[in-house]
Order: structure tokens, then sequence, then C-alpha cells
């Protein structure tokens, strides 16, 4: 006997096909929204976390997203973070300027937070010129910044944060990169970045950094950004913090309609210029 049409079971399509057809609902998400987390695709999909990964790298392959810790976000919305070699050559001046400006806050018997960056990585250069500063004890993340100031042992004391070691940036990073700083209270912390801006605050184009940048900025009583002009107005995938957070901006090359403008949202923003370029002392705003 004849069996009607609809009585054949539906012939399900290929596995390739069913995982293509989901690839291209997740690219959708993540363009839709700038940013996806790899836990709410799952759920969504109804599949697992190893699944919604494989996906994200399949995706990356043909560069239709940007993975990112916990995630992938829009190639669109990503912008290309350089390794450290590279970055430290882009505003040196600038970064050289801040660095000094930066450095001119510290006393002898502070306690200092540095977090990694070529802005960061300046103010070192520029503390070990301070040679009238004794027993500062400095706290990174940053594998070059540690050391560069190993000639200043025991003048320094300098202490690493520990961590998962990030080669781009030399940075460490969780797991294990916060525990030490329970134990510490820092009197000043200088903050990498890249992006400040007025209604999205400090950002930071990378999650893991993220993520210890805002332990290191609690650490301390006052923290402060540090970030070139180039910098200013841009927002990026991870919020450190508000700027009503931050202590000040200390900042070089920025035009002045953005520091204007940053100063009219109520931030504190210090200009460093070629004058700056000297090692000198100065009192911390408060």
């Amino acid at each position: 006997m004849a069996t009607s049409r609809d009585e054949h079971p539906a012939v399900k399509p290929p596995a390739f096909v069913v995982s293509a057809r989901r690839r291209d609902q997740i690219a959708g998400v993540v363009e839709a929204h700038g940013f996806a987390r790899t836990i709410d695709l799952a759920r969504e999909f109804g599949t697992s976390e190893v699944t919604i990964r494989s996906d994200f790298d399949a995706l990356a392959a043909t560069g239709r997203v940007v993975r990112v810790h916990g995630g992938a976000m829009s190639s669109e919305q990503s912008p290309v973070e350089r390794p450290f070699e590279e970055e430290s050559t882009v505003r040196a001046d600038a970064k050289r300027a801040i660095g000094v400006r930066a450095a001119s806050m510290v006393r002898s018997g502070q306690c200092v937070v540095l977090d990694v960056g070529t802005t960061s990585a300046q103010i070192a250069v520029a503390l070990l010129e301070r040679t009238d500063l004794v027993d500062v004890t400095i706290v990174t993340n940053g594998l070059t910044i540690a050391l560069a100031l190993e000639r200043a042992v025991p003048r320094f004391t300098v202490i690493v944060t520990g961590g998962t070691l990030r080669p781009l940036q030399h940075s460490l990073v969780n797991p294990l990169a916060t525990s030490v700083l329970d134990g510490i209270t820092a009197d000043l912390a200088f903050i990498g970045c890249t992006g400040v801006d007025v209604d999205r605050g400090v950002t930071n184009v990378n999650l893991p950094e993220t993520e210890v940048k805002r332990v290191l900025a609690r650490t301390a009583r006052r923290s402060f950004i540090v970030a070139d002009g180039g910098k200013m107005g841009e927002a990026h995938l991870g919020v450190i913090a508000p700027l009503d957070f931050f202590s000040g901006l200390v900042t070089a090359g920025a035009s002045a309609a953005r520091v204007d403008a940053l100063r009219a949202a109520g931030l504190v923003v210090i200009e460093a210029d070629a004058q700056d370029a000297q090692p000198t002392t100065e009192e911390t705003p408060a």
C-alpha cells in the first residue's frame, strides 16, 4: 500500500548544515550586540559551551568575529591590539611625558601599583631616574616593568602579582593574578587603558587585563588613569571603572576639547607636556 508524503518521517539535515546555520545565527547575534558570552549562547541554542567555543573559533577563522575571554565580539567593533614592543613606539613622546609627570607624584616610603602597559613602563623608567626616592614598594602585573625596575633593588622593593602569562603585553592575568592583591593597600595606583570617554568611563580592549585592572585600581587609596591623547573619546569592550572612581587622569597630547569635556564631567585632568621630560618632584593632587 502506498504511503502518503505526510507519513514519511522528516529527514534531518546533515550535521555540517546544522552547524553552519547555527554559526550564521551566532554571528548575527554578535554583530547585533557587539559582544556575546559563551554561556548565554549555549543556553540560547541548547548546546554545550564547548560547541559554542568551537563555533566561535570557526567564525574567527573567517574574520566574522573576534575571540575574547568569555565570548566573542564583532570584528567591526574590535580595535587592533598591538604587541607591547610595537605599541611602545606609538605616541612615545606623550608617554614619556606622562611617565615623568606621574613619577613626580611618588614619595619615599610609599607603595605604588603600576599596571601593565607601555605608558606605565615609562613611569617605571622615570621612577628609576628619581634618585631621591628610597624605600618605595612597587607592585606590578607587568613583567617588562618588573625587569626594568630590577636594577633599583634594594632601593625599591618590587612585587610581581603572579598569575597566568599573556604574551602579547607580557602581562599576568587571572587565574591567580589577583590573589596577592588582597593583602595589599597601596598609596597610589597608575592604571593604563585603551579608552577614556565621558559617558562610557575608562575601558580596555581585552577582558583578561580589564579584570586585573579593576582589582589593581581598588588596591590603592588613590588611583590615577594614565593615557595619551589618542585614547581620549574612545570606548572599548572591557569597562574598568567610571570616571568618578579615579582621583584623576595624567595625559599628554590630548585636544583641549577632550580635556574640557572630561573636566566638565568632574574628572581631575593633569596635563603633561615636553617640559615634563625631565624628572621632577611635585605634590600629588588631593
